[in-house]
């Protein structure tokens, strides 16, 4: 199968969309080599990327291969030059309903075990990423999908989305999503969240710190954009630093997260980029980055 590159407009700004289908497609020359048939990749002008999860029909259930191309299309966009950030997001009525269970029957314990980590490493992956991700969050985001917000490095939310940890609903749990989103609401509320599997509203994970601004509904395409667009327009390498140093020190205890969060500072300061943002604020111009 072959694909297209389509030139579009989004706001008077051109986007270039690469419509995937069974095919392996280089990403703007980049010598990025990715193969998708679940997902859809977008890579714009801008230095923002979309990841559409494209099982519109399931609600976007996760399947092992949906699994794994999400987890390959965020490693191979957080390698290209031309990405600063990267949206995730679901197509159709619903962000992610969770793990497809008519996966779930007929394994052995060690396939369930490597049929779960499968589905977990995008939650990881994001983690480990130098370039923030920021999930674009409509309908429900449920079980694992969940966990795909909460592991979002910032979300921006529908007015209406609602999201929970809803596999002890059918008698499973959500032992793997809590781990992303305990770090975001603590312990009391993460064990309710999974021992109850009760969906909460955009407005209420807003205060318990699941997400980070919530929008109407019929704005949250344009707007996702433009916060994602505003990001990619700071200095890469002082967010790329920044977001690794967070993560790095996250578990450190408190003495130990300044010293390395004072290393991360001081090797940004060597940085070309960090001295042209500084020249550039005493000129009063834009800077120009290099990534360097």
């Amino acid at each position: 199968m072959s694909w297209a590159t389509v030139q579009s407009e989004d706001n008077g700004k051109e986007r270039t969309t690469l419509c995937v289908s069974n095919s392996q497609i280089d990403l703007n020359g980049g010598g990025l080599k990715m193969k998708y048939e679940k997902v859809i990749v977008e890579v714009g002008q801008n230095y923002v990327a979309e990841i559409t999860l494209n099982r519109p029909e399931q609600l976007n259930a996760l399947d092992s291969q949906m699994a794994e191309e999400l987890y390959q299309a965020l490693i191979e966009l957080d390698a290209n030059p031309k990405v600063r950030v990267v949206i995730l997001k679901g197509a159709g009525k619903s962000f992610c309903v969770g793990i497809d269970v008519n996966e779930l029957s007929n394994k052995t314990a060690i396939e369930y075990r490597e049929w779960i980590e499968r589905m977990e490493r995008p939650l990881i992956a994001i983690s480990k990423m130098k370039k923030p991700a920021i999930a674009q969050l409509h309908g429900v985001a449920a079980a694992n999908g969940m966990g795909l917000v909460a592991s979002a490095d910032l979300v921006i939310s529908a007015d209406n989305a609602r999201m929970g940890l809803t596999a002890i609903n059918v008698g499973l749990n959500c032992v793997g999503p809590v781990i992303p989103v305990a770090r975001c609401v603590g312990r009391k509320k993460a064990l309710e969240l999974l021992l109850y599997g009760n969906l909460i509203s955009a407005s209420e994970a807003l205060a318990l710190g699941l997400i980070n601004k919530i929008v109407p509904k019929d704005e949250l395409e344009t707007q996702a954009r433009q916060w994602a667009e505003e990001l990619a327009k700071k200095n890469p390498i002082a967010v790329q630093i920044a977001k690794s140093a967070f993560y790095n020190a996250e578990d450190m205890d408190y003495a130990k997260q300044f010293a390395y969060m004072n290393e991360a500072f001081a090797r940004l300061c060597t940085a070309d980029d960090a001295k042209e943002g500084v020249q550039a604020f005493f000129e009063k111009r834009k800077p120009v980055w290099k990534e360097k």
